[in-house]
């Protein structure tokens, strides 16, 4: 049973090496690492917390980047409505002007015709005239060639006379 109870002298030894390795390890080895663990650890809680507001920023940005493509697609319909009134009534106010061009157009044109109308009437009239005094007077020379037939035409006109 000697082997289960270790001698006072090698139990003595072994507890001055243990406190010997033990105030060592305290003094050089665990207050190093339990700084370096507790920066780590401070490390991770910053990049916890920065990641963290990062991603409220993230979502900030993506409310607010969502915010403006609804803004310029409404600019953007607003601006196609206001072009598209502008083309309607452009159209319309070009109809509208071509309608009172044609319509001044065939008034003139109706005006042109009325006029070159009575242009010719009148140089047809002028004609006409003109060919009753050429064969009156053909039919004159003829019939005052006779003075016998001149002096019974004149009495058949002056009996055609009446006076009042």
């Amino acid at each position: 049973m000697d082997l289960l109870q270790p001698a006072l002298g090698l139990f003595s030894i072994s507890l001055l090496i243990f406190l010997i390795v033990f105030l060592l390890l305290k003094k050089y080895a665990w207050t190093p690492i339990l700084g370096v663990l507790k920066e780590r650890e401070t490390s991770i809680a910053e990049s916890i917390t920065s990641a963290e507001r990062v991603k409220e920023e993230m979502a900030q940005m993506k409310a607010e980047h969502e915010h403006v493509l609804a803004e310029a697609k409404a600019e953007r319909s607003k601006i196609l409505k206001e072009a598209k009134d502008a083309k309607d009534h452009i159209i319309a106010e070009a109809k509208t002007q071509a309608q009172s061009e044609a319509k001044k157009i065939i008034t003139e044109a109706y005006a042109a015709i009325e006029t070159q109308k009575q242009a010719a009437l009148t140089e047809v009239k002028n004609q006409v005239g003109n060919l009753v005094i050429d064969v009156a007077e053909k039919v004159l020379r003829k019939e005052l060639s006779n003075k016998g037939a001149q002096e019974s035409y004149i009495k058949e006109l002056a009996g055609d006379i009446k006076l009042n």
